[in-house]
């Protein structure tokens, strides 16, 4: 007599619990399916209200300062502020409104572009004009979203290269008179420039009771002694005219062909480009 308890007993019970299915069972075997349909959940994707504003470190990151974990450490060291108050809170907003404020100048969370054209004749260096003239800025309509300002101006009539920013850093450095910023001009005379008078230039002569200093003055190779190049870091309206009048020669063309290393090269006139990275680092090292 086998016990139930005794381990013969136990594997005779579990054989006992299975039922043998036979291969004609197997063969007609079909998977129950529930076919109840079920509601799928469908991901609502909701705007962030921008009056809520954004977080203070990306907002940093966003100006172009540095990236969102360095920020937080720039944050917890208190060198940024918001409207004057200085903030170290981490996850702390800043609202449109706000005035923000790193190591004590104003920045904004706006991409930064810089960008180059090769200035046509008749149209003016100008956000706008009462007259309804050109404007350098209908131009470059279409290149960007951000809000571009020209560094310097051009006259309506002078053609060449002018830049183009929304970082104000680099408009303040490149049009300050103690930052000298290389300026080459192509200029055509109504007739040729004497070798004395050529001479008189480059040693920088006074204008207006002012002191015009040229860097570098020379005739254009393999061309009329009417076609002259001229280096000058003055940001003086209409210096270069102002210049060759004093010694009464008129300006019949005048063409900017470098502007702070910056070249006209692949350029067309009309036509303008971004900046390369390498670029605008060469400009915030000048």
């Amino acid at each position: 007599m086998t016990s139930k308890n005794s381990s013969r007993g136990r594997q005779d019970s579990k054989k006992s619990s299975f039922k043998k299915t036979s291969p004609k069972e197997t063969k007609n075997f079909k998977p129950k399916f529930d076919k109840t349909p079920r509601p799928v959940k469908k991901t609502v994707i909701t705007e962030k209200d921008p009056s809520e504003g954004i977080r203070l470190n990306k907002y940093i990151s966003n100006a172009g300062i540095c990236s969102r974990r360095e920020a937080d450490v720039y944050i917890a060291s208190g060198n940024a502020q918001v409207n004057e108050k200085v903030i170290t809170e981490m996850g702390y907003k800043v609202k449109p409104t706000d005035i923000v404020k790193f190591d004590g100048s104003v920045i904004s969370p706006e991409t930064k572009r810089y960008l180059l054209l090769n200035k046509p004749k008749n149209y003016i260096t100008s956000t706008d004009d009462e007259k309804g003239r050109k404007t350098v800025l209908e131009l470059i309509a279409n290149a960007c979203n951000e809000r571009l300002y020209p560094v310097g101006r051009l006259d309506r009539n002078t053609t060449g290269l002018l830049m183009f920013t929304n970082d104000g850093d680099m408009i303040k450095k490149l049009t300050n008179p103690k930052h000298p910023v290389k300026k080459l001009y192509h200029v055509s005379l109504d007739k040729k420039l004497a070798l004395a008078d050529l001479q008189k230039i480059s040693d920088n002569l006074t204008i207006e009771d002012k002191r015009v200093f040229v860097d570098e003055i020379s005739y254009i190779a393999n061309e009329s002694k009417s076609e002259i190049g001229i280096q000058i870091h003055s940001g003086r309206n209409k210096i270069i005219q102002k210049i060759f009048e004093h010694f009464r020669y008129k300006v019949v063309k005048l063409d900017r062909v470098v502007f702070a290393d910056l070249t006209k090269k692949n350029l067309p006139r009309g036509r303008y480009r971004m900046l390369t990275t390498q670029e605008v680092i060469n400009l915030k090292m000048l």
